[in-house]
């Protein structure tokens, strides 16, 4: 019975982890369906963003960052979200003409959702349980923690909030280095 319990969770682990990115569809800040496989072969940064945080000029870094390396397959995804200190209050169209208007961003942006707690979205939940992720655990500390997913639509790394996008191990883990 041992044996039958252990191949069954072998054979779970393997489904489990054979999950990418690239499963998930969500909805994007103007309301329509933004496919997760569309970005198939690409590294990308899956941030959770805030318009009224400390840390919201980091939407400045984003772009930059955005705007140098898209042209190398490299794309941002910013998840605006209220679960901390509720620093996200706004609708999506408020927080769309907050991003340009400010920022002037480019990368993609998507629809609030909750990256914490009981209402966590889906993608979320994958990006921080390492029995669906493969690779680690990870809580949302704060906005602005970003997800580095590899060309494969896997987990690659964490990056904490206050670490700023155009970081030195951020630029090095784009260029391949």
């Amino acid at each position: 019975m041992k044996f039958i319990a252990t191949c069954i969770l072998v054979l779970c682990s393997a489904v489990t982890f054979s999950q990418t990115i690239y499963d998930f569809k969500v909805t994007d800040i103007s309301g329509n369906t933004f496919d997760m496989a569309t970005l198939k072969g690409k590294k990308v940064m899956i941030v959770n963003t805030a318009s009224k945080c400390g840390l919201t000029p980091q939407y400045q870094q984003l772009e930059e960052l955005y705007q140098k390396y898209k042209s190398q397959g490299f794309v941002i995804v910013g998840f605006p979200a209220n679960d901390f200190a509720s620093q996200e209050p706004g609708t999506d169209a408020e927080i769309e003409s907050f991003c340009q208007k400010n920022y002037g961003v480019t990368f993609p942006m998507m629809s609030k959702i909750s990256v914490k707690g009981k209402d966590m979205s889906d993608l979320y939940k994958f990006l921080t349980t390492k029995a669906l992720n493969g690779v680690e655990d990870s809580n949302v500390k704060w906005n602005f923690q970003k997800y580095l997913i590899d060309e494969n639509g896997r987990l690659a790394k964490v990056i904490s909030p206050s670490t700023v996008p155009t970081d030195a191990a951020v630029i090095q883990w784009i260029e391949g280095k």
